[in-house]
């Protein structure tokens, strides 16, 4: 059996009414020792546009584990990554009834790496990565990977 972690976050919201007819849903979230994120509804859902959002951060929280488990399963096989970008898009589908879901992720990660000679393998490992990514693991939408990967110019 595998171990077992506990993630904390707090979360503040006060009603300031705006408006008669609606209500700021802005508010800020806490993780004991990082700074204060604060979050918003996305505009779309009349949030404020200048802050964080769920969407952002479910997007992020994708993004952001599959490039650290790349690295990793990367640096168990031997290749050394001197760059990765990744320009990732997230579809959320609204329906009538104002229920929603993400329906997909797009991952466009550009590695580039050391090794001549191992760029399929690069490639290859980002089934691997995902695999093993926790936040990829939780989701019940597919998360699709459109890799790239050359080979970095020596200086």
């Amino acid at each position: 059996m595998g171990f077992k972690h506990v993630f904390i976050a707090k979360l503040d919201w006060l009603f300031s009414k705006k408006e008669v007819t609606t209500f700021t849903k802005s508010h800020t979230v806490t993780i004991d020792g990082k700074g204060v994120l604060h979050v918003s509804a996305a505009k779309a859902f009349k949030g404020d546009p200048a802050l964080y959002n769920p969407e952002d951060l479910l997007l992020s929280s994708v993004v952001s584990c599959h490039m650290m488990s790349y690295l990793y399963v990367c640096e168990q096989n031997g290749i050394d990554v001197v760059s990765y970008t990744d320009e990732a898009e997230a579809t959320l589908e609204v329906l009538p009834d104002a229920s929603g879901r993400f329906t997909m992720i797009k991952l466009n990660p550009k590695v580039r790496i050391s090794n001549k000679g191992k760029i399929e393998e690069a490639l290859s490992l980002h089934k691997k990565a995902n695999q093993l990514c926790f936040i990829a693991n939780s989701c019940n939408f597919p998360i699709l990977h459109f890799p790239i990967c050359e080979i970095a110019a020596i200086d």
